[in-house]
């Protein structure tokens, strides 16, 4: 997950490619969802931007090869041609391992609650 947080931070394609399955189910918390090819798009070329980003309160259970993880995301955006923002998200993903690499098949995130 840290290395997941790194590479939205400062996005390569290469790396993400590597990171994520060609299956790949990305659902962002407006409800957009987008394929594997779409969301390293709109990552590489700043349409979903992030200058600051946390993952929290993570947990993790794994069946098999998959892993199943929840954590809460913090983060401030710049996304292309919108002001700055925070984002606070409760999301959801699940991991695959394939010939011994985890990949990100699916991930959904909600807007968090206020506390």
């Amino acid at each position: 997950m840290e290395r997941f947080r790194v590479a939205l931070l400062s996005p390569q394609t290469s790396v993400l490619e590597d990171m994520t399955s060609e299956a790949l189910t990305y659902g962002h918390s407006s409800g957009l969802m987008e394929d594997q090819d779409t969301f390293i798009h709109s990552v590489i070329s700043g349409k979903f931007k992030f200058t600051q980003l946390e993952f929290n309160d993570q947990t993790v259970n794994i069946e098999g090869n998959t892993a199943i993880v929840r954590h809460t995301l913090f983060g401030h955006t710049a996304d292309e041609g919108k002001e700055p923002a925070t984002v606070a998200l409760s999301v959801l993903t699940i991991w695959q391992k394939v010939n011994g690499k985890l990949r990100l098949l699916a991930r959904q995130s909600v807007r968090k609650a206020p506390v």
